[in-house]
């Protein structure tokens, strides 16, 4: 009999799925738009039950893509957005609906947790204070205390969706260790929670449930879940992994100092170390937990920085909209730098170093600036945060090489943009053909978890077909580098006036 595994990734933009063979080979591929609530700005939220049925509406899809039978499928795994919280209740049901890390309502308690405690929370943490975990916990109990009070944990996404599709209450949830770092209250580099920020921050332990490893089978399905979804009850089920922690993996990094660039909807620039350096000198790197016990994946990411380049197209190129292709197109034969246009990525405030009241702007417009400097700046601004992000890497591990970065994400597809991050950067940058490496990173962990694959590494590497690199244009490199200080110099002005 056939073995299929499931991979889910919930997005910010959307969930979606593939179902693999043992071998890692996808079958089928199902998505649903996300219903994200944005009544006014600071503000996003979704709500819990869009989030369960849209993964049981896209594995119904899957198996339905698929022809395969309900008993084949041997494992299931999920992975989810990771700076956002949500709180359930003794019977695993939501309290709270998913508080989106896009949502920056609770920036009166990170300023808080600067006041009190910020280079304990960054040591023991491995995180800057940001809009994350800690901080929207204080605002819940803070703003929303009868929510926090019928709150019997705060979890993930995925652990949510995971405790309805095998019934778990809420004292049997789950915080795997991929999400350490966002927390605001744990000991990342011990992964347990710590009675310092617990008890600093005046927060119930209790509503902090178990850590576990993204690769623990937490439970099996229900018979509800398979008639909604024609699958079978009694499917294992991983606890899973934060999206980006699950495309890292699933990208194959295995290798000390390699460079990954996710480029999502968030821009996200991140490497794989074997030590845990929190980075409280700057206040921008974030040590991530891999899924892999005792190594780290040190990230840091522009909150929505991939959609600032739909933004523009879909408000400022005319209806219906230019095509990424045309645009490029339009925008390719520009010398490097715009013509001295500076693009500010940072609609919503910068999350790392933070800095919440600094907005996106375009600065030195001149009047031969058109459709095409402003999109390219997009692109070289996104590039110039990438550069300041990389000069910390190398503070932080001096002895790592750091010569070449792989790409992954929609922003992979553009050859245009990779080209500048290579000459911004002065990296080889590696095309890999992976399709959604997160949606493989979470079907090798489902695999890994259920016995079904003995070396998940080798699973991996399998999958991935590099295209041939991208190389940088020193002559570019050199034009680059006033454009890149310039950019930090504009953010630190611009900051003055906001």
């Amino acid at each position: 009999m056939a073995l299929y595994l499931i991979g889910i990734d919930i997005g910010t933009q959307g969930t979606k799925g593939q179902i693999f063979d043992a071998d890692l080979n996808a079958l089928a591929t199902a998505f649903e738009e996300s219903k994200l609530i944005q009544p006014e700005p600071g503000t996003t939220w979704q709500e819990a039950d869009d989030i369960y049925g849209s993964v049981i509406r896209v594995i119904k899809s899957l198996t339905e893509k698929s022809g395969c039978k309900g008993t084949e499928v041997a494992a299931i795994s999920i992975d989810s957005q990771m700076a956002g919280i949500m709180g359930i209740d003794k019977d695993g049901e939501a309290s709270t609906y998913y508080d989106s890390w896009l949502d920056t309502r609770c920036k009166e308690y990170v300023k808080l947790v600067k006041e009190r405690a910020e280079e304990r929370y960054i040591t023991l943490t491995g995180s800057p204070v940001s809009f994350t975990h800690g901080p929207k916990i204080l605002w819940w109990k803070k703003e929303h205390p009868d929510a926090y009070n019928k709150t019997t944990a705060f979890v993930l996404p995925h652990t949510y969706v995971v405790g309805k599709i095998c019934g778990l209450k809420g004292s049997e949830s789950y915080f795997d260790w991929t999400h350490l770092q966002y927390s605001g209250f744990a000991d990342n580099q011990n992964k347990v929670w710590s009675d310092e920020l617990t008890e600093t921050f005046d927060l119930a332990k209790e509503k902090l449930p178990r850590i576990v490893s993204p690769f623990e089978i937490v439970g099996k399905t229900t018979s509800e879940f398979a008639a909604q979804t024609g699958l079978s009850a009694g499917i294992a089920v991983a606890a899973g992994a934060g999206d980006t922690a699950a495309s890292v993996l699933g990208a194959g990094l295995f290798q000390d100092a390699q460079i990954l660039d996710c480029a999502g909807t968030a821009s996200v620039l991140c490497c794989t170390v074997d030590s845990y350096s929190p980075d409280i000198k700057h206040k921008t790197m974030i040590m991530m937990r891999s899924p892999e016990d005792g190594h780290f994946f040190p990230l840091t990411y522009i909150n929505g920085g991939g959609l600032t380049l739909r933004w523009f197209r879909d408000n400022f190129t005319g209806k219906p909209p230019l095509s990424y292709k045309t645009l490029e197109a339009e925008c390719e034969t520009l010398p490097p730098g715009s013509e001295g246009l500076i693009f500010i990525p940072h609609f919503t405030g910068r999350v790392f170093p933070s800095n919440p009241k600094l907005k996106g702007s375009f600065t030195g417009l001149d009047l031969r600036h058109g459709t095409a400097h402003m999109f390219r700046s997009i692109m070289e601004g996104i590039s110039y945060e990438y550069a300041y992000y990389l000069s910390i890497l190398r503070d932080l591990y001096p002895k790592s090489n750091f010569r070449s970065m792989t790409a992954i994400g929609g922003g992979a597809s553009s050859e245009l943009f990779l080209q500048i991050k290579a000459d911004v950067l002065d990296l080889e940058v590696i095309r890999t053909e992976v399709g959604d490496t997160a949606l493989v990173g979470s079907a090798a962990i489902a695999g890994y978890g259920a016995g079904i694959l003995s070396d998940y590494r080798a699973a991996i590497n399998k999958t991935i077909r590099n295209k041939p690199p991208i190389v940088c244009n020193q002559i570019h490199h050199e034009k680059y580098k006033p454009a890149a200080k310039k950019y930090l110099e504009t953010i630190k002005t611009v900051s003055d006036l906001y």
